[in-house]
């Protein structure tokens, strides 16, 4: 819009007849392009948030303002025409898919209330102990391990039992807890989290558990992203889900 721009400015300017020369407008007469753009400053606040009836009051205006002795060629007027064309078609495929995007966030947030009552595997999320059903997860060995130490710790981070593996390779490797104590006792209901130590190479370094937990409820952010609310009171993005199930 900058060729509109100028030759609006340019409109501003008088031929005079005698010399053939061109003059600017004496002060306090207002030509008709600085008309149209006070209206269009008046009725849109500014310029720059023309619409389609506002740019082509300045077409229009540009037209009858032109300097008759340089006229603006046919090919300057058609690619106005073309760029504001362009941009028109932009600003509808921006509205329909922003549009698209709100109705596909209402959709999914349906969809993923399939998965209430279901198990998902959380990460670092406490497992909830009925006194019956074992709790399942998984820990995650990037490199491999030469043995691993699986914790089970109560609510106050006391060890209540542990479980021992020997080398392991890369990958998931899944675990369960049937709710037995050290002593063989059965420990009380409630919910308890796991703490996996790797041992590799003489040095030791923790690694990410993943327990399986019930989805409870499940609600949209202000980002329209999905979060499962799990057992626990953990919350987890349905993106970052990995397995439902065990």
């Amino acid at each position: 819009m900058l060729s509109l721009n100028n030759n609006l400015n340019n409109a501003a300017a008088v031929v005079n007849a005698s010399t053939g020369k061109v003059n600017t407008a004496p002060s306090g007469i207002m030509t008709t392009a600085a008309a149209a753009m006070s209206q269009l400053t008046s009725t849109a606040g500014t310029a720059g948030s023309m619409g389609e009836k506002d740019f082509l009051l300045l077409f229009t205006t540009q037209l009858k303002n032109q300097n008759p002795l340089d006229p603006v060629k046919n090919e300057a007027f058609v690619a106005q025409l073309a760029q504001f064309s362009q941009l028109q078609a932009t600003t509808t495929m921006s509205d329909t898919l922003k549009s698209y995007v709100s109705s596909m966030a209402g959709q999914q947030i349906l969809n993923s209330a399939s998965l209430i009552g279901k198990e998902v595997l959380v990460p670092n999320a406490p497992g909830a102990w009925n006194g019956s059903s074992p709790i399942s997860g998984s820990f995650s060995l990037p490199q491999g391990a030469d043995a691993v130490q699986l914790e089970v710790l109560d609510s106050t981070g006391n060890i209540v039992n542990s479980q021992s593996y020997g080398p392991q390779s890369i990958g998931d490797i899944p675990f369960a807890w049937s709710g037995v104590d050290a002593a063989g006792n059965t420990a009380p209901k409630g919910f308890y989290t796991f703490r996996a130590t790797v041992f590799n190479k003489g040095a030791s370094s923790s690694a990410p558990v993943s327990v399986y937990a019930t989805v409870n409820s499940v609600n949209q952010s202000a980002d329209k992203s999905i979060n499962l609310n799990v057992a626990g009171g953990k919350s987890i993005k349905l993106t970052d889900v990995t397995r439902i199930g065990g």
